[in-house]
This record gives structure tokens, C-alpha cells and sequence, in this order.
């Protein structure tokens, strides 16, 4: 099996970072909270961000892209992004982030970096532009081995795209992030409940579940749960849903931390001890 890591760097409301790693390539899926905490982040997992081949961004939402003026100058790394989402920085462009700027005009744009073939595909959300990413890794040698991995978060609901874009793939980080009964009796205001609830806000529990279980009928063994709410949201909450529409198949399942690190899986399926995640405690 071809070896790979896959993990979180953080993920929630403040901030949102997913690493990739094969043998020929490290990548990262967005950028958010500030640099520094992000380059702790890869230190603490081994990686010099120098090491690091390309970001590749969901969409253009603070919590997503909040390290990359600063992170763009430290280091030099290509940043692809949708065009939309890039109009972010029009009226006053960071240079050096524009410097780096891969811009695409296609939401399924795909790049080769190293041994990924990274592909996007577009996600229903309330920004400029969002997609989510499907990454294909193909051994060295022509074997014709490969494993596809998948990140699909801030999805108001599950479209064909990215039912398409996520089909097959052996680990998948994907949003589980409210639980609906929290969010309509929690104290935020009614229109900012009603724009999370939308066809274009978040991806609640049950919606990831039932998502979750489409998935392990189409290959996926590795789901880590992100973007969890902090304020709509508890990790037991969101584990033990999907946990239960998994019920009867082989799998692992993770809960991604909002500000620590959690590899879902290394070495292509070499799952990472239970108790190198502290949010989850059961199955």
C-alpha cells in the first residue's frame, strides 16, 4: 500500500489547516489561524515548512486563509486558489502572497505536485468561490498502484459533486459541524442560524453521518470529523452519530482538535493510536 499521512493541523471556527504527505509531496489545505501557529503546528508533527510543495485553498474565509500574507513571506510556496475567492485581496494585494498566487478560473481545476494529482471540485457555501479537493496518489514506477484521499468541509449539504469528488477515497476529512438542536437553542442570532442551516452554511451531524455511511459503501475507511462548532457542537456529540451510522463496518473514525494536531492515519492505513487524540474516547 502506498504510505501517506493526513491529519489536521487545527480545524474549527478560529481556524482551519489539513496536511498531506506522500512520498514525493507534502501539501497543505488552507491556511488559517496566524503563521506562527501553523508552522508550531508542522513542527510538532516534523515537517519544516520549507518542506512544504503547495497550498491549496477551499475558500476565501478568514478561517481559512488568515496565514497566508504572513506565511507568504517567510516562505515562498504556491498558493493555488479560484479566481473569485482571490478578488478577496483586490483592492489592497498583499505583494508577496501575489507573488505566490496560482490563480484558476476552473472550480475543478487539478495539479500534479509530486505524486498527487490534486483536484477540485466545487462546494455549496455563502463565499466568494468554494471547493473541496480530492487527491490521487500514484506510485513511483508507473505500477499503476494508487489511493485517492479526500477534504470536503464548509458544505451547506451534499451535492453530486461532491458525492463524485469524494467517491472512493480511502481517507476523507469531512465536516461535521453543528448539532442541530444546539444551534437552534444556542444564543446566536436567528439570522446567522438560518444562514448555517442554509443549502449554502454548514454541514450538520446528521447530515455527515448519513454522508459517512454513503461513504464506507463506496471505500472510504479513514472519516475524520472537522470544523466542529465550538459554540453548536461537542465532540462526543458528532462522534457518536457517525459512529452509529458506521455501525457493523471496519473503519476509523477521528474527531478532528480545534487547536492541536490529529492524524486521522500514516503509512497508508497504519491507524494512529486512540490516544494520540484526546477529544475521542470511545469504539
Amino acid at each position: 500500500m502506498i504510505p501517506y499521512r493526513i491529519g489536521t493541523l487545527f480545524s474549527g471556527s478560529t481556524g482551519n489547516c489539513t496536511y498531506i504527505e506522500t512520498p514525493r509531496a507534502r501539501i497543505l489545505i488552507d491556511a488559517g489561524k496566524c503563521t506562527k501557529t501553523l508552522l508550531s503546528s508542522l513542527s510538532e508533527i516534523g515537517v519544516s515548512p520549507d518542506s512544504i510543495d503547495a497550498i491549496f485553498i477551499t475558500h476565501e474565509h478568514n478561517d481559512h486563509i488568515s496565514a497566508l500574507p504572513v506565511l507568504s513571506k517567510k516562505c515562498r510556496i504556491p498558493v493555488y486558489m479560484v479566481y473569485e475567492s482571490a478578488r478577496r485581496y483586490e483592492k489592497n494585494p498583499p505583494r508577496e502572497l501575489c507573488e505566490c498566487l496560482c490563480l484558476q478560473r476552473d472550480k475543478t481545476f487539478s495539479v500534479q505536485v509530486g505524486d498527487m494529482t490534486v483536484t477540485a471540485f466545487p462546494t455549496p457555501h455563502d463565499s466568494r468561490a468554494s471547493v473541496g479537493y480530492r487527491i490521487t496518489v500514484s506510485e513511483a514506477g508507473g505500477s499503476g498502484e494508487s489511493v485517492a484521499l479526500g477534504v470536503a468541509t464548509d458544505i451547506g449539504y451534499v451535492t453530486d459533486d461532491i458525492r463524485d469528488g469524494l467517491r472512493g477515497c480511502r481517507s476523507v476529512v469531512i465536516e461535521s459541524n453543528h448539532d442541530i438542536d444546539m444551534l437552534r437553542e444556542g444564543p446566536y442570532p436567528y439570522d446567522l442560524k438560518q444562514r448555517i442551516l442554509s443549502r449554502h452554511g454548514h454541514l450538520s451531524n446528521t447530515d455527515c453521518a448519513d454522508f459517512c455511511a454513503w461513504l464506507a459503501l463506496h471505500g472510504t475507511v479513514d472519516f475524520l470529523l472537522a470544523h466542529l462548532s465550538e459554540q453548536n457542537n461537542i465532540p462526543d456529540i458528532a462522534y457518536d452519530e457517525t459512529f452509529a451510522a458506521l455501525s457493523g463496518d471496519i473503519f476509523n473514525l477521528r474527531v478532528a482538535a480545534p487547536d492541536s494536531v490529529t492524524l486521522l492515519c500514516e503509512n497508508g492505513g497504519n491507524v494512529i493510536p486512540k490516544a494520540q487524540n484526546s477529544l475521542v474516547t470511545k469504539g
